[in-house]
C-alpha cells in the first residue's frame, strides 16, 4: 500500500503534528531564556511546515511580539519554506496586535517573494498577480485570525509603494463588493497615484467610482452595500492639485464647488491650490477675494498661502502689494522660505528694479536659502543689462561656491557679452572655456559678442577669423 506524505518537515500524522505544535507553543510561551529557540529547533530539526507555523502563530495571537520573533527566527534560520497561508497568518496576527509597520513589511515580503508563483490551477485569472494572490489568501484567513480591517489598507499601500496600480484598483473594487471600504486616506493615496500615472480624467473617474457618487442610495442598498464612505478635504485637495499641475483651471474650480456642495469645509491648503490656479492665470482679483474669504472664515494663512499670493502679485508686476504681504507674513510670526524670496527677486527683476532685486537676493543669501538657477539667471541678466557685469560675476561665483549652483546657458551668454562689451576679452575667453566645460556649445550670440569686442579693440584680423569659424560651425551643424 503506497503512502503519500503531505507533510515535508516535522511530522507525518495529524496527532504527531498537533503534539509538535502544542510543544512548540508551550516552549515559546513558558521558556523565558534564549535557550527556548534551541529547544524548538531540537523538536523540528528538519524545519517547520508552513501549516504548522500557522497553527503555532495562531496560538500566539495574544502575544504578537513573540509571534513576530518566531517568524523572524524561522526566516533567519531558513526553517520554514513560507507560503501564502503562513505569510497571511503572521500578517493578520501583527495587524490584530496593531503592529502596523511590521505587518506592512511582512506584506511587502509576501508580494515580492519569488516563491509565490502564479497558480496555474486557479481558474480566476484576477488572482494571477502576487498582490491579488496575497489579497485572496488574506480574505480566506481573515476570520480565523481575528484580524483588523486595516490589514487591507496596508496591502493597498504596499501595492502603491511598488507602483502596482492595477492590483490596487482591483483590490478596492473587491473590498467594496464585500461591503468593506478602505480608509479614506488609502483611497486618496490611490487617487493621487492614478493621477500621476494616468492623468486627471482617470483619477476623477476612480474618485467617482470608489466614493459611489454616481449611485443612488436605494441602488446601493439593493446591491447590499449599506454604506457610503465620504470623501474628505484631502480627497478634494488631491484632485485640485492634480488639475492645477496640468493647467486645468476650470476643473480646479469645478472640484472646489463640488467640495462645497457636499458641505466639506476647505482648509488652508485648499485655498492655496485654488489661489495658485487664479494666480497662474493672472486672476488676482479672484485670488484676493479668496484670500479675504479665508480670513473671514478665521482661517489663518500658512506659509504656502502667503507664498502663493505673494508669487501671484510678483508675476503681474505688483511687487508693492507683494511686499505688504511679505511684511504681514513676518508680523504674523510665519517664517519665510526660499520660495518667498524667489518670488520677490523675480518680481523686481521683471519690473527692472535691479537695486531692490539685489537687496532681496543678498538677504536671501544671508539666510542661507539656496536660490534656484532660474532666479540667479534673472539676476545675472538684469545686472549685465544695467552694465554691472562685475557684480553679476560675483553673484555667480558666490552661488557656485556656496550652493554648488550651476549657471544656466543664458547666464553665461549675458556675462560673456558684458565682459566683451567692457573689453575684458581674456576674462571672457576663460568664462567661455568654463561654459564649454559645462556642456554648452558657443552659439551666434557668443561669437557675435567676441567679434564686437575684438572690433572695439581694433583687432579686425581676429574678428574676421571668428566670423569664418562661426560660419563653418553653423554649416557643420
Amino acid at each position: 500500500m503506497a503512502i503519500h506524505f503531505k507533510r515535508l518537515f516535522c511530522t507525518c500524522s495529524n496527532d504527531a503534528t498537533q503534539s509538535v505544535v502544542t510543544s512548540v507553543v508551550s516552549i515559546l510561551t513558558q521558556q523565558r531564556s534564549k535557550s527556548r529557540w534551541s529547544y524548538v529547533h531540537s523538536l523540528c530539526p528538519n524545519g517547520i511546515d508552513p501549516i504548522d507555523f500557522s497553527q503555532i502563530t495562531l496560538q500566539l495571537k495574544n502575544k504578537p511580539h513573540l509571534a513576530l520573533r518566531f517568524f523572524h527566527w524561522t526566516k533567519s534560520k531558513s526553517l520554514c519554506h513560507h507560503n501564502l497561508a503562513s505569510y497571511s497568518t503572521i500578517i493578520h496576527i501583527l495587524a490584530r496586535g496593531r503592529l502596523k509597520s511590521h505587518a506592512y513589511e511582512a506584506i511587502r515580503i509576501a508580494i515580492r517573494s519569488s516563491d509565490l508563483a502564479a497558480d496555474d490551477d486557479n481558474e480566476d485569472r484576477r488572482f494571477n498577480s502576487p498582490p491579488l494572490k496575497v489579497f485572496e489568501t488574506l480574505v480566506k484567513t481573515y476570520r480565523d485570525c481575528g484580524s483588523a480591517p486595516f490589514v487591507f489598507d496596508l496591502l493597498i499601500e504596499a501595492c502603491l509603494e511598488s507602483k502596482k496600480v492595477d492590483p490596487s484598483i482591483e483590490i478596492v473594487r473587491m473590498l467594496l463588493s464585500r461591503g468593506i471600504s478602505p480608509k479614506v486616506s488609502t483611497l486618496n493615496s490611490l487617487i493621487s497615484r492614478v493621477c500621476k500615472s494616468r492623468g486627471v480624467d482617470a483619477a476623477y473617474a476612480i474618485y467617482r467610482e470608489f466614493f459611489r457618487l454616481d449611485e443612488e442610495k436605494n441602488e446601493i442598498s439593493k446591491r447590499g452595500f449599506g454604506f457610503r464612505v465620504t470623501p474628505n478635504v484631502h480627497t478634494y485637495n488631491t484632485l485640485m492639485l492634480c488639475c492645477y499641475q496640468v493647467g486645468l483651471l476650470e476643473k480646479v474650480e469645478e472640484i472646489w464647488h463640488e467640495m462645497c456642495n457636499i458641505k466639506c469645509n476647505p482648509n488652508a491648503y485648499s485655498y492655496s491650490v485654488l489661489m495658485a490656479a487664479f494666480c497662474e492665470y493672472g486672476r488676482m482679483g479672484d485670488a484676493e477675494k479668496l484670500w479675504a474669504e479665508m480670513r473671514n472664515e478665521e482661517m489663518e494663512p500658512d506659509v504656502v498661502s502667503y507664498n502663493t499670493i505673494i508669487g501671484g502679485f510678483c508675476k503681474i508686476g505688483d511687487v508693492g502689494r507683494a511686499e505688504e504681504l511679505f511684511r504681514e507674513m513676518a508680523l504674523a510670526g510665519i517664517e519665510s522660505t526660499a520660495s518667498t524670496y524667489e518670488h520677490l527677486v523675480k518680481g523686481y527683476c521683471n519690473i527692472g528694479d535691479v537695486d531692490s532685486a539685489v537687496l532681496v537676493y543678498k538677504d536671501m543669501s544671508r539666510r542661507a536659502f539656496r536660490p534656484d538657477a532660474s532666479t540667479l539667471d534673472m539676476m545675472v541678466r538684469l545686472l549685465c543689462d544695467k552694465v554691472r557685469v562685475q557684480e553679476a560675476l560675483e553673484f555667480v561665483r558666490y552661488a557656485v561656491g556656496k550652493f554648488d549652483l550651476h549657471p544656466l546657458e543664458k547666464s553665461y551668454e549675458a556675462l560673456i557679452r558684458g565682459l566683451c562689451f567692457e573689453g575684458r576679452m581674456e576674462e571672457a575667453m576663460k568664462l567661455q572655456a568654463e561654459m564649454v566645460g559645462k556642456g554648452f556649445r558657443p552659439n551666434s550670440e557668443i561669437y557675435g559678442a567676441f567679434i564686437d569686442g575684438y572690433i572695439g579693440q581694433g583687432n579686425e584680423e581676429l574678428a574676421e577669423a571668428l566670423r569664418k569659424e562661426m560660419l563653418q560651425t553653423h554649416m557643420q551643424s
